[in-house]
């Protein structure tokens, strides 16, 4: 018997406010630029490329060229962990039905229409870990102990899986490492420095996972969604490929005991950080590297790659030249300040309004990667790197005509925020300072959210079924 099913999400339309973000302001620009992000998150959908890549015909699981043979297989475990772990846990849940002994998942959120075979569902705590996500991980290390030889594995995971299932070494606390959390994404340092540091704290993070299924003889596939800025992105063709990936509970790590000192002595942090922690890092007799590759497992283990950051602006070429609109591709690798960097792409966007260079209106710009925002000090309401991106812009394009342009975090939330970005054009600066708001004191205060939902201009999403951090989408419909 063969198991085909059409993925769920398909049909879902993903930014739920669409029809009221298009109402207002520069009305054909808007479209424009929600219209292409519409489509970009749904081809990016992680649900919907395992359903690609992976299907089961009577006995036979296949999962892009590989095959195994189930009546070989005692149990098969499902677990997950990231903020689109709900499109790919239903995704093997529809394939696989009532062959899955067991699951086990930590989500950021729970969607009503979500529905799992066999699976315990927790609610993890993101960007800052909780008991629940905590709880998660000790449920997955109790399943993998009991684990054997005849058993398969299959693992879902995305970005936000550090957080979720948390779960820190001997000695340090839930608390201690919630304070670490906070302390390390207000740093404004990268994160693959952050991840330096988090990953050697953890029993579950940095590879840990795989090296304890391993460890027990079982079999693994591991079904990753990288949200890692870097130069790998692969066409349809080759995410049939097992690949080498460093990164996430179930894959071996890149960083190094050293890379995680280093972090914590070049961002001030050694007093900062809870006494357990630092003490832990520089201590040569308790803490232990990660592990840095799996290669002896032979067939044991196998890595498929369903998306990667440069996806949103590869996907965003292909839909735009369908649409007949000239696109231009600023960048796959965009870091650095959020509001600076919105600023910056208003003088790019400005030179093609006046000089229709380095591409002519009517156009797209798009790029993705992942901004920061540096805090400083208490914020004075909710807002995310990818909101404070767009009042950067619009300081820069106040007064244009036909201008419009949008930045999301790509699973649907945004920093503090339940919003996914926000949508702003040539009227949003008035429009806002009309309302009573100061975008410069929105900005200094980390409150970009309630200052764009003031005017109802945040996007909502929901999950999204993918996790390829920002994608930014700004349209120029005219040359002056």
């Amino acid at each position: 018997m063969s198991i085909s099913c059409k993925w769920s999400n398909a049909i879902i339309n993903k930014i739920r406010n669409y029809k009221a973000l298009t109402e207002r302001g520069s009305k054909e620009a808007r479209e424009k630029v929600l219209s292409l992000m519409e489509e970009v998150l749904k081809e990016v959908d992680a649900g919907k490329r395992i359903h690609e890549l992976m299907c089961l015909n009577g006995d036979i699981l296949t999962v892009g060229e590989r095959k195994w043979d189930l009546r070989k297989k005692k149990n098969i475990y499902l677990i997950g962990a990231g903020k689109a772990c709900n499109a790919m846990a239903q995704a093997v849940c529809e394939i696989l039905g009532e062959r899955i002994t067991r699951g086990i998942i930590s989500v950021k959120i729970a969607e009503p229409q979500d529905h799992y075979v066999n699976t315990d569902v927790y609610i993890g705590g993101h960007p800052l870990p909780n008991a629940e996500g905590m709880a998660a991980a000790q449920k997955m290390l109790e399943l993998i102990d009991s684990a054997g030889e005849d058993d398969l594995f299959i693992s879902v995971i995305s970005g936000g899986s550090s957080a979720l299932i948390t779960c820190p070494i001997e000695g340090i606390t839930l608390e201690d490492e919630i304070l670490a959390q906070k302390l390390l994404l207000e740093s404004g340092a990268k994160i693959s420095e952050i991840n330096a540091v988090r990953r050697h704290i953890s029993r579950t993070n940095g590879g840990r996972l795989a090296e304890r299924i391993l460890g027990r003889g079982s079999e693994l596939i591991s079904l990753i969604v990288s949200d890692g800025v870097g130069p790998s992105t692969q066409l349809q063709s080759e995410r049939k490929k097992p690949a080498k990936f460093f990164g996430t509970p179930m894959a071996p790590d890149g960083t190094m005991i050293e890379d995680a000192r280093k972090m914590i002595e070049n961002y001030d942090l050694s007093e900062k950080l809870p006494r357990s922690i630092t003490a832990f890092m520089m201590d040569d007799e308790r803490v232990r590297e990660t592990p840095k590759s799996f290669d002896d497992k032979g067939d044991k283990f196998v890595i498929y790659i369903l998306g990667a950051v440069a996806d949103s602006c590869e996907e965003a070429v292909r839909i735009a030249g369908k649409m007949g609109i000239p696109i231009l591709v600023l960048s796959t690798f965009m870091e650095g300040e959020s509001r600076e960097s919105g600023y910056f792409i208003s003088s790019v966007v400005r030179e093609a309004y006046y000089r229709g260079r380095p591409v002519c209106p009517p156009c797209y710009i798009v790029f993705s990667g992942e901004t920061t925002t540096a805090i400083q000090s208490q914020p004075k309401g909710m807002g995310g790197p990818s909101q404070e991106l767009v009042l950067g812009f619009c300081i820069g394009i106040r007064g244009l005509e036909g201008v419009a342009g949008a930045s999301i975090d790509t699973e649907g939330t945004d920093g503090t925020t339940p919003y996914a970005g926000g949508l702003v054009d040539g009227g949003t600066f008035q429009a806002l300072e009309q309302c009573g708001v100061s975008v410069y004191e929105a900005l200094r205060g980390h409150s970009a959210g309630n200052a764009l939902e003031k005017i109802g201009d945040n996007i909502m999403t929901g999950n999204t079924g993918t996790n390829l951090c920002d994608f930014n989408v700004f349209y120029i419909s005219k040359c002056h």
